[in-house]
């Protein structure tokens, strides 16, 4: 279990406990400090102290998200890969649910598992249901819930450092070709939803690298209406900004869906105008 860690605090001490009070106790959790200028530092050398299984590595200079993940699991001995965050829960059979549904299926390579979303203060948000993984291209729908073998890792080259924000995505997009997910219909995570976030953070960029990645997946032989599907559904959850881009290419693709769609068209410009005055007024 790798946790990469920037100043985040707030609710470290509370997710380091969550993973050490796993009935499943096999496990090391490498806690990765990515130049962290708050008391994160020192709460993850508490940690480190006072258990054998939590190794602590610090960068001198803020690397981001994927690069610190991939340094944490380059020193990975366990069997199977997860990480979480600094500011989410895991429930505490977690791990033991999760290692035995990839030890009961062989042809298994990634068990991912339903989670509640929390508000800052805890309080239960409701449950999100993952899967099914055929319909990936529409949303990261592998969830925050997660253990996949390390040789997912290895076959993978882990995350890419180009898609911060959305890495995890581009890495589930890149394994459904490659690897079979099978879904836990158990709520086994808590994901805190709260405006510091880094999705909160950087919910314009990342709108545009969930673009890239996904367009990127696309099958080469897809049939044109799933193209201009999937591509208009891309232009619409881009918030911010005009992607006529992507609605050009999905006219290229299948004019006859776009021309179905006009309508919506024109109320996500103008939800796209309203947000960009809201930022301008900023």
């Amino acid at each position: 279990m790798v946790m990469p860690v920037h100043n985040g605090a707030r609710w470290l001490e509370e997710a380091i406990d969550s993973v050490l009070g796993q009935d499943f106790a096999d496990f090391e959790l490498i806690l990765v400090d990515d130049a962290s200028t708050d008391a994160s530092t020192a709460i993850m050398a508490a940690a480190a102290a006072r258990d054998p299984r939590v190794p602590l590595h610090r960068f001198d200079t803020n690397t981001g998200l994927p690069a610190a993940l991939n340094h944490g699991f380059a020193h990975a001995r366990g069997e199977f890969h997860s990480w979480t965050s600094d500011d989410n829960l895991l429930r505490p059979a977690m791990l033991s649910r999760l290692v035995a549904t990839l030890d009961a299926d062989p042809s298994a390579d990634i068990a991912h598992a339903d989670f509640m979303l929390v508000d800052e203060q805890g309080r239960n948000l409701g449950v999100s249901r993952v899967g099914p993984t055929d319909r990936l291209l529409y949303g990261n729908n592998v969830g925050a819930c997660f253990l996949y073998r390390a040789q997912v890792t290895a076959a993978l080259g882990g995350y890419d450092p180009r898609y911060f924000g959305v890495e995890d995505y581009d890495f589930w997009l890149r394994a459904a070709g490659r690897f079979n997910f099978v879904t836990v219909r158990e709520d086994l995570y808590c994901y805190r939803k709260h405006g510091d976030s880094l999705t909160s953070r950087r919910a314009r960029r990342i709108q545009a690298l969930t673009a890239e990645v996904v367009e990127r997946a696309l099958p080469a032989g897809a049939p044109a209406r799933l193209r201009a599907e999937i591509l208009l559904g891309l232009a619409l959850k881009s918030q911010f900004d005009w992607r006529s881009d992507l609605v050009l290419r999905a006219a290229r693709a299948d004019s006859a869906y776009v021309a179905a769609h006009l309508p919506v068209l024109a109320r996500w410009s103008l939800v796209v105008a309203r947000n960009r005055l809201a930022g301008w007024a900023r």
